[in-house]
């Protein structure tokens, strides 16, 4: 196959005139010299659900918003890991095709490279402003490695969903609030930006993979989908529940074992809400995983997440 300077799809192109637009550099265009304001909230209350803990102080309801707003930047710093590694195989099946999608993915793998780096800047920031004790738990090659091993379309499909979500959380929540440290929400701005030419590459690369697979492979592959959101929920039960450790210990007051117990809850169901379930319902993912999988894999899957649908209920009512 000849290489050509024209792709058969223009949103490829399209995404490589916005990324050279909107492209950022950590330093001169996000930090810029600043510190978080811990003074304020890090993550908004639409994310953090910490309205469903009025026990709390306003200011230890701030504080819970900068320990889950800390670990919601480690936790994209991790699945960027397997994201980057993902576009990067991706990428091999047009190099000696479609250039212009070729590129359009190399940018895709650089911007997601370069998110992994500043998601670490922000980690050495947050820990230098609040008290010692927090472990993020998961390793993310680990991670990386484990969810690698699954089938191309099951982690082409969770790495939409997560991009989709990205955006619904930066344009619903995010950018509305104006009670967040300034910096923390500069970093999530400038972060949606690439991540929107992210969604519409995956949604691209998603459906052409779809395209090769058999019924049989394509019902594997709902399985696999299946296993990657149990271990992505496996991984914020056990982030959850260092966090809300962390938090409880870091407190200058005791708390009565009910107040604790709802802590525990509250964050498990914030960041079930964060990364499985704003995706899930997200309109956008659900139109195109409605448009790839059959009625009876669609309830299969449906199925599944019940359990977690049903528990993030709680918070949300």
């Amino acid at each position: 196959m000849q290489a050509t300077a024209v792709s058969t799809d223009p949103r490829y192109a399209r995404c490589i005139e916005v990324s050279k637009r909107v492209r950022f550099d950590i330093d001169r265009d996000v930090i810029r010299g600043r510190d978080f304001d811990f003074n304020k909230k890090f993550l908004p209350d639409g994310l953090s659900k910490v309205a469903a803990l009025p026990f709390l102080l306003p200011a230890e309801q701030r504080f819970l918003s900068q320990v889950q707003g800390r670990s919601y930047a480690n936790i994209f710093g991790l699945v960027e890991r397997f994201i980057a590694a993902q576009i990067l195989d991706v990428s091999a099946e047009h190099r000696f095709g479609d250039q212009v999608a070729l590129e359009a993915l190399v940018r895709f793998t650089d911007e997601e490279i370069k998110h992994q780096e500043m998601f670490r800047r922000l980690e050495r920031m947050a820990a230098a402003g609040m008290p010692e004790g927090y472990v993020f738990v998961p390793e993310p090659n680990d991670v990386a490695r484990a969810v690698m091993a699954a089938s191309k379309w099951a982690v082409l499909g969770l790495t939409c969903h997560i991009e989709m979500f990205v955006l619904a959380h930066y344009h619903s929540s995010i950018d509305p609030d104006e009670h967040l440290s300034e910096l923390w929400k500069d970093v999530f701005l400038h972060h949606a930006r690439e991540e929107s030419q992210h969604a519409i590459l995956d949604e691209i690369e998603w459906r052409a993979e779809d395209a090769r697979l058999s019924d049989a492979e394509r019902d594997a592959a709902v399985d696999d989908l299946i296993a990657l959101v149990g271990a992505v929920d496996g991984i914020l039960q056990a982030q959850a529940k260092a966090d809300a450790d962390y938090f409880i210990a870091s407190l200058n007051r005791s708390l009565a074992a009910d107040e604790k117990a709802a802590i525990h809850a509250t964050v498990l169901r914030a960041y079930r809400w964060q990364y499985i379930v704003s995706g899930v319902q997200d309109p956008r993912f659900t139109g195109v995983l409605g448009e790839l999988v059959s009625d009876a894999q669609m309830a299969r899957i449906g199925a599944a997440l019940a359990p977690i649908v049903e528990d993030v209920g709680h918070v949300l009512h």
